[in-house]
């Protein structure tokens, strides 16, 4: 693996239970480096799943002790119950109370402006779709509109992906509603307009949680109801919207050391089923591999367009 640079920023994609891919492959990391994330990373950025981790790398958690926390209490919060054997008929999937209790039980009471205040100092952006104002809300701990924001309440308001999870204070929903499943331009934009890091001092790492196969027999696709076009055609909005932050970050960000890995799954594997938790851990150790040896991922072929 090539060795940082000065600055070191880490930005997570959503994608619930599979939030195991990054936690695997950081705890390798953790292990070759003998340095817990915290010490890397002075600014995390995340989505959902990634919000979970981009705040607990900055409340000082291990990634080992992440992985834990995904692996034994993914079973809680994505337990099955009457509302699941009748989901999509009720209004959400699972109740918040686990996922909740289990934030609250590893960071307490911290406020997102204690991140900015501690020493060193680190920088987090979470994002939450704002059903109210029809925006994508950007939370970090330096802007004054959100210091006082618990982390529970904002890595929440990340996390509601709708019709899993019940909305949160009736406005806040998935970050990944709007084009920001993969924050990673979010993050390179941190890094140089709100920070002032320099770019050819900083390595961005991004970290995807899992590529599903897409492919269409053209005879069968020609006979698919309309309802069978939802999950293929919202499956192929996300995966353009990610590829299309790695290509920003790509063209308009071009001094910094930018680093997106990705893993592709055999079989398409859902944000909720806790039944692949092995099979994912699995991928994690995959990924991890590919940072360790600089495989990075194919959307970062595409060659940079040059301004002029």
């Amino acid at each position: 693996m090539k060795p940082f640079r000065k600055n070191v920023a880490i930005a997570i994609d959503g994608g619930g239970i599979k939030g195991i891919i990054v936690t695997k492959a950081l705890s390798m990391i953790e292990e070759h480096l003998s340095l817990p994330v915290k010490d890397i990373f002075h600014l995390t950025a995340g989505t959902s799943t990634g919000s979970v981790i981009a705040a607990g790398i900055a409340a000082g958690m291990t990634a080992q002790d992440m992985y834990d926390l995904y692996t034994t209490l993914g079973n809680e919060i994505f337990k099955p119950s009457w509302r699941t054997k009748i989901w999509p008929l009720v209004r959400y999937k699972y109740p918040a109370e686990p996922l909740e209790d289990a934030l609250t039980a590893y960071v307490g009471e911290l406020k997102m402006g204690e991140f900015w205040e501690k020493e060193p100092a680190t920088d987090v952006v979470i994002t939450t779709f704002d059903l109210v104002e029809n925006r994508t809300r950007f939370i970090k701990p330096w802007k004054k509109s959100y210091r006082d924001w618990p982390v529970v309440k904002a890595v929440m308001a990340s996390c509601t992906v709708p019709t899993y999870f019940p909305i949160v204070e009736g406005r806040f929903v998935d970050g990944g509603v709007g084009s920001y499943s993969n924050p990673c331009y979010l993050a390179a934009y941190e890094i140089q307009f709100c920070l002032g890091w320099d770019p050819a001092e900083t390595t961005l790492i991004s970290l995807g949680t899992g590529r599903s196969p897409h492919s269409f027999d053209p005879v069968a696709a020609n006979k698919m109801y309309p309802w069978e076009w939802i999950s293929p055609a919202l499956g192929a909005f996300l995966q353009s919207a990610d590829d299309q932050q790695v290509h920003l970050v790509k063209n308009f960000f071009q001094q910094l050391d930018f680093r997106r890995f990705q893993v592709d799954f055999q079989q398409p594997i859902e944000m909720d089923d806790v039944s692949k938790i092995p099979r994912l851990a699995v991928y994690g150790e995959e990924m991890g591999r590919k940072i360790l040896h600089d495989m990075t991922d194919q959307a970062l072929e595409i060659t940079a367009v040059t301004p002029g």
